[in-house]
């Protein structure tokens, strides 16, 4: 018999005086998991992302391997990214793997259409890409050119990397240095196929889509999850013709992409750290629409696919505001505040308590492009918030996931409001619980009161990443400025466990 734990949350808006009552209900025998590749990551060609963020100029005096980028590497190590998304975005379906492969100084030279129009040398490809993997212990997610290229040439992409075969083109990977396959499993059948990825409507899309899967052959120890492009945003239109008619079997996933634009202003998106509270808060308002999201795409899932076998994959999603001042606007590079912080915390936790449907996500992306984890320059380099979300985070990564429902106390801005506190859970293999918070209210504390006695705990710490101003920034002077701290504001009191949440903060609690 499914054992029910009944858990009373009292949240007090110390500003207020006034009670909220929440209720938090954990299921013991859970059999969904939170998937790792909910915090997976994104590398797309694109400003210094690849070039000038992992792959650097030889003579730049820093660790490298070849001219990979040894602390770059470490950093993303030590939060246990689990894949990788390249070469795009947009780029992927002007890309041909073809220039990307052989001796550098032979590689044909293309021009970054998408991106600023820069001349692309080539000379990160295929197998740089699947080294830069390796050293990170992370899995390669390919996107394929369906935009520009060709069954054919996509067919033997998956040959080169995964075929050990007498073949001609597997003989090639292997006189090009690698005699194994690589056994690249993930691979998006197009990208943005709406929009950059070639302006198909959804029903010219799905077959195309079918005719390409049928030449994506399975090689021994590399069966591929197929990833079919999504929707964009709110285009349900979009799942539901490719979920009617696209057999579920042959898709692993579909993606879905969703940016929070602060303004919701394409033209004029605003800037990363010069806000207001007014647009502070239509900024969460337009983070938390990512529920709404999740929610109306799984139900048309659902309607097609009720075992939910096919995976919905946010493989894009953050924060997305104009460049910072005197940059490039084909690199969209931007800096990285408190708010992102607050940003990256609601959407993890979002897709934490979709994990039946959502089991693969995105950021984007990983260097120096929208929502960083890593901005360098030159030699410097430094961690963002956001990168400090994903090392708090990282405790859920495939451990049991802990269903809640929670009654927020309201963060009030003017006549509008919007849930205070969102959260997940987890329990990880060594029964260790982890729960984590975000508090999006600018000036008021949330206390939390919860007992806790059908839990067998005895202790909890916790971290915790808050700052003095929505808008601060570590910045390559003060890279610490937004760090993780250690949390002291929860304790075991009897049976309960009382939680007090700062303003504008991300807590994670370890019960053991």
């Amino acid at each position: 018999m499914k054992k029910i734990l009944t858990l009373c949350f009292v949240c007090v808006a110390c500003f207020a005086y006034s009670q909220e009552t929440a209720t938090l209900a954990l299921s013991n025998d859970s059999k969904l998991t939170i998937s790792k590749y909910i915090y997976g990551q994104f590398a797309e060609h694109l400003g210094h992302g690849i070039y000038g963020g992992f792959w650097v100029d030889k003579d730049l005096p820093v660790e490298k391997q070849d001219r990979i980028r040894l602390d770059i590497v470490n950093a993303l190590k030590k939060i246990k990214i689990p894949s990788l998304r390249w070469p795009g975005g947009c780029f992927a379906d002007e890309y041909h793997w073809r220039d990307g492969i052989g001796p550098r100084d032979q590689r044909p030279r293309m021009v970054n259409t998408n991106w600023g129009g820069t001349t692309e040398d080539n000379s990160f490809g295929t197998h740089e890409f699947l080294e830069l993997c390796s050293l990170l212990g992370t899995e390669p997610y390919f996107a394929a050119n369906v935009g520009s290229g060709t069954v054919e040439e996509m067919s033997k992409w998956i040959e080169y990397t995964n075929s050990n075969s007498g073949s001609t083109i597997a003989q090639l990977r292997k006189q090009n240095g690698h005699p194994e396959p690589y056994k690249v499993t993930f691979w998006g059948i197009g990208n943005e196929s709406w929009g950059c990825g070639g302006n198909m409507t959804p029903e010219f899309y799905a077959n195309e889509y079918k005719r390409y899967a049928a030449f994506a052959k399975n090689y021994p120890g590399a069966p591929l999850k197929k990833i079919a492009s999504g929707p964009n945003s709110d285009d349900y239109n979009w799942t539901e013709v490719i979920m009617k008619d696209i057999p579920t079997w042959d898709m692993w996933g579909i993606s879905l992409h969703y940016y929070t634009v602060p303004t919701g202003d394409w033209g004029h998106k605003g800037s990363a750290t010069k806000f207001d509270e007014k647009e502070y808060f239509e900024t969460m308002e337009r983070c938390l629409k990512m529920e709404e999201l999740v929610t109306k795409h799984s139900a048309i899932m659902d309607k097609y696919d009720p075992k939910k076998n096919v995976a919905l994959v946010v493989d894009e999603w953050g924060v997305w505001t104009d460049v910072e001042s005197g940059t490039n606007p084909g690199f969209l590079y931007q800096q990285n505040s408190m708010r992102d912080a607050l940003i990256a915390a609601t959407n993890l936790n979002i897709f934490n308590n979709h994990c039946d449907r959502v089991r693969g996500a995105a950021l984007a992306q990983t260097i120096n492009v929208l929502q960083s984890l890593i901005l360098t320059d030159k030699e410097k380099m430094l961690l963002t918030p956001t990168y400090h979300i994903f090392d708090m985070y990282k405790v859920h990564q495939d451990a049991k996931y802990l269903p809640m429902q929670l009654t927020s106390p309201d963060y009030v801005s003017g006549d509008k409001k919007l849930p205070a506190v969102n959260v997940s859970a987890s329990q990880d293999a060594a029964g260790k619980v982890h729960i984590s918070f975000a508090n999006l209210d600018l000036h008021n504390d949330i206390k939390i009161s919860t007992s806790l006695k059908d839990i067998k705990w005895k202790s909890v710490t916790g971290q915790i990443l808050t700052s003095a101003n929505i808008t601060d920034v570590n910045t390559f002077d003060k890279p610490n400025t937004i760090s993780l701290k250690e949390f002291k504001g929860a304790k075991k009191d009897g049976d309960n466990l009382v939680v007090t949440l700062p303003a504008k903060s991300v807590v994670t609690l370890e019960l053991f």
